[in-house]
């Protein structure tokens, strides 16, 4: 008990070191409201109101009144991030003729999914590991192009409010998750886990606004963006950007797992994983809602080959993200159904080839797309692209290539790929983990 109290510090120590050094700047999952609220995108007129008085209240746009959206998407995402097992990758079993602990398995199993095995009475895993997120599409469309189009309030009232301004965007998601983990072999059959996320979060949109005189030709005196560079200082063109970074603890995983089945080389194991909302959603550090997400997992052993299987279902609370981060309102975060299918390899005693295909149903969820556009008015026509937003469920496909090397005694170092094999959700093309493991 010593040993499990002396990992537990540890673990702790080094959460809390790292979240020491967390920055707090103005929430993540508002960061788009001020880039095109009233203080972001700045449209200046001299005929409608008082020259330098923000014009931006009198365009809409599905990036203004449906970012949320977005934030739910990310939440989503959040909430699925693939943590490695906690499960270790040695399994004992007691042998009675020798009295002492030996190896029953000969992989070192899954990284991001689970065998059935449990890891034996009285053992202890401790595991340290490091993934890197940098998402590139969202439903396909990629984040260095996202279209938005700004239509005036009331467009169809007079020939001047046709004017729209297009914009191009930039978006940057980044996540980093180191995720510590502690299992005990309860008994024989039980295992009790937690694992610890630390998340830096970083998030940025870069715009370029053009506004399209369709309503109001060459007059540059009712729409305009201030540019000291151009003719009167009324430009057709400016840059908008705002970015952000949040450091700190996630949402803490605890898991328990037990074996229903073992017979020689197949077993089956049940358990249940709780996530505490720990993480600071405003910035994107976690979920902000609790959840609930029961699984089975199969495994079996022929030879070098040790396939597994696992099904799940995540049950997410209301969360913020989900509703409204401004008006504190909050919903139900999307739900999602799980499975893994894969195998290890045993390559030879101190080294495993783990492949895995890792599948997530999201429920219901907010998706974007684009769809063309066009601005008409008095002054001509102008062909654009815009984002839309609709709700439906979509399924989500990655690959997974890792190894784990033994390298000491009771000592793994795990290395693995994982990689969208859609383009559904929140997608990253490949994304690294490196860690350890040690056994006690």
């Amino acid at each position: 008990m010593r040993i499990i109290a002396a990992l537990f510090c540890a673990c702790w120590l080094l959460i809390s070191t790292t979240a020491s050094a967390q920055t707090r700047p103005s929430s993540l999952s508002t960061l788009f409201g001020t880039v095109y609220g009233p203080n972001g995108l700045v449209v200046n007129s001299d005929e409608e109101v008082v020259d330098g008085v923000t014009h931006a209240a009198h365009f809409n746009s599905a990036f203004q009144s449906d970012f949320r959206l977005i934030n739910i998407a990310l939440a989503s995402q959040l909430t699925a991030l693939p943590v490695p097992s906690p499960a270790s990758g040695f399994i004992y079993k007691f042998d009675s003729t020798t009295g002492t602990f030996v190896r029953s398995t000969r992989s070192f199993g899954p990284i991001l999914a689970d065998r059935g095995e449990t890891i034996g009475k009285g053992q202890v895993a401790f595991s340290i590991n490091y993934q890197h997120f940098s998402f590139d599409h969202l439903d396909g469309v990629p984040l260095t192009a996202v279209p938005a189009v700004f239509r005036h309030d009331n467009y169809q009232s007079t020939p001047g409010r046709s004017d729209v301004i297009a914009t191009a965007n930039t978006i940057t998601a980044n996540v980093d998750q180191t995720t510590t983990a502690l299992t005990y072999g309860l008994t024989d059959r039980l295992d009790l886990s937690i694992a610890v996320p630390v998340i830096s979060t970083s998030l940025s949109l870069l715009s370029n606004a053009t506004i399209e005189r369709v309503g109001t030709g060459t007059d540059t005196h009712t729409h305009y963006f201030l540019d000291p560079n151009a003719f009167e200082g009324r430009g057709n063109t400016r840059q908008f950007f705002s970015s952000g970074s949040a450091t700190g603890i996630g949402d803490i995983l605890v898991r328990a797992k037990g074996t229903l089945m073992k017979e020689g080389p197949r077993a089956l194991a049940a358990g249940v994983d709780v996530r505490f909302p720990s993480g600071d959603e405003e910035n994107l550090l976690g979920s902000g809602a609790a959840g609930i997400r029961p699984f089975a997992a199969y495994s079996g052993s022929f030879r070098v080959l040790a396939p597994h299987v696992n099904v799940a279902y995540q049950w997410n609370g209301k969360s913020l993200l989900a509703g409204d981060v401004e008006e504190r309102r909050k919903a139900d975060l999307p739900d999602q159904f799980i499975y893994a299918v894969g195998t290890d390899l045993a390559v030879n005693p101190k080294f495993s080839l783990i492949l895995d295909l890792l599948g997530q149903r999201i429920i219901n969820s907010p998706r974007v797309s684009t769809v063309p556009f066009t601005a008409t008015g008095p002054f001509g026509s102008a062909a654009l692209q815009d984002i839309t937003f609709n709700s439906t469920s979509y399924w989500t496909t990655n690959g997974s290539v890792g190894i784990k090397a033994n390298l000491a005694p009771r000592l793994l170092i795990n290395f693995n790929m994982r990689f969208a094999l859609n383009n559904n959700g929140l997608t990253d093309r490949l994304t690294p983990l490196v860690g350890a493991e040690w056994a006690f």
